[in-house]
């Protein structure tokens, strides 16, 4: 294959060894530009003078070159949390509620894509295969058309794809949807969230499925599909059986005295349904008080996207609740919810995820979710844990052996709770054997190399 190049909003960097962050998505992409002598481009994370962005810094690491740029104080305010994280983000999880449209926010949402596109184009040479990532890049396939790019473009969209219903209420959903049809392949992680793409298309008028991953919509012909992102599963395998000796999984393990431990672990965000968790938490220990002081919820929630008032405001109403939960149940020895806003390390993580009884992943709604993928690939094959998924995860799509829920219906998620905590060990065994056999088959490395196959098809 060409060269590949990859752009997304931010670029993770290797560290002083050349080894990429830990996170299935960076070693993937990182493992395929290894391979083509790629380029990756994105934003530094930087701030720059206000009006003034500097040229894209570079860098070559082994077979990688990494293009970076700042972004000015507006562009960071109106594009990222602004229009991407405050109108698409909402929408796209079907949070109609939380979207707020600015006009002058979109147009910095579009002034940032051109920018990309204006720094990406002189690096393009024609042979190149570029791939673009994520809701805050939907555009720059059309800007770089524009700019008369003429290689084949791939996007995969790393969030859900609405219904039309909830898609048409964002005032500017059209000129969003038509820059989708610039790219030769559009990529989504459930069939789902194809459906509903073609959907709009066809309620739009605007185009149609045509059968073998084909698509015609507003006078171009390309490739879409659904390519379920997974995780490395190998490695977090291996990491989660090298976590038993790790300090804060063996202090945990004694701290719960033989407890049952259920975890949760989630960015803080209103589509990740923490709230509902912890209520149903409660729920279930009222409903079965023998679970009183032998079962605890571990829930890790590192913060995020501060800046935006939605979750500096659910920062607080989660912390309450939890406080008001222990508050009527806890006891001097005992705390039926641990609340935590902070990362773990990868092997910290694992391990807690190889001794808890129950993965408890409840997102209102997800384009994947891939705890719940790392909490079953970190579990002992003779005697693994429970996954209780949210139906409205696409990780129910493929894991769908493991006990689906309404994260709606609290009544049903305590239900679930106690049959997790209950089931025999050979019903354990047999659920999480069929999970395990498709992330072994489907991991992050399929996941890459099946989209670019797809995108240099002929």
């Amino acid at each position: 294959m060409s060269r590949l190049i990859v752009v997304s909003n931010r670029v993770p960097l290797p560290d002083k060894n050349g080894n990429p962050p830990p996170g299935g998505l960076a070693i993937a992409l990182h493992s395929a530009l290894q391979k083509h002598n790629g380029l990756w481009m994105g934003w530094s994370g930087k701030q720059s003078a206000e009006t003034y962005i500097p040229p894209l810094s570079s860098q070559r690491i082994g077979n990688i070159e990494y293009a970076l740029t700042d972004l000015t104080k507006k562009d960071i305010a109106e594009y990222y949390n602004g229009f991407a994280n405050r109108v698409l983000w909402p929408t796209f999880h079907c949070r109609l509620d939380l979207s707020e449209y600015a006009r002058s926010e979109m147009s910095g949402y579009y002034r940032v894509n051109r920018l990309f596109a204006d720094l990406l184009m002189p690096l393009i040479e024609p042979d190149d295969i570029i791939w673009v990532h994520d809701y805050h890049l939907i555009p720059l396939a059309e800007e770089l058309r524009i700019r008369g790019c003429a290689n084949r473009i791939g996007f995969f969209l790393h969030i859900p794809w609405p219904p039309a219903d909830i898609l048409f209420a964002m005032p500017v959903y059209d000129v969003i949807l038509r820059g989708l049809s610039s790219y030769d392949l559009v990529g989504f992680h459930t069939r789902y969230d194809l459906d509903n793409f073609a959907e709009c298309l066809r309620r739009e008028g605007a185009g149609e499925l045509l059968g073998n991953d084909l698509c015609r919509a507003y006078g171009r012909v390309f490739r879409c599909g659904a390519f379920p992102i997974s995780i490395d599963t190998a490695e977090f395998e291996r990491v989660a059986g090298d976590a038993a000796n790790d300090p804060l999984v063996a202090r945990t393990k004694a701290s719960l005295g033989g407890s049952d431990l259920v975890i949760g672990v989630d960015r803080l965000d209103y589509s990740k349904g923490i709230t509902q968790r912890i209520d149903a938490f409660h729920r279930f220990l009222q409903m079965n008080t023998m679970r009183m002081g032998r079962t605890t919820l571990l829930q890790v929630t590192p913060t995020s996207r501060s800046n935006v008032p939605e979750y500096a405001a659910m920062q607080k109403a989660v912390a309450e609740l939890a406080g008001r939960v222990n508050g009527e149940l806890g006891t001097v020895d005992w705390s039926p919810v641990r609340y935590i806003n902070q990362s773990l390390g990868r092997q910290s993580l694992a391990g807690l995820y190889r001794i808890a009884k129950v993965g408890l992943v409840t997102p209102l709604r997800d384009g994947m979710n891939l705890v719940a993928k790392e909490y079953v690939a970190a579990q002992r094959p003779e005697d693994p844990g429970v996954l209780i998924l949210s139906r409205f995860a696409g990780a129910a799509r493929e894991l769908d052996s493991a006990l689906l829920v309404n994260p709606y219906d609290l009544d049903s998620m305590a239900s679930a709770l106690e049959v997790a905590l209950s089931m025999p060990r050979d019903a354990r065994v047999e659920r999480w054997q069929a999970m395990m056999e498709k992330l072994r088959t489907n991991d992050i490395f399929h996941w890459c190399q099946s989209f670019l196959d797809t995108l240099t098809r002929d």
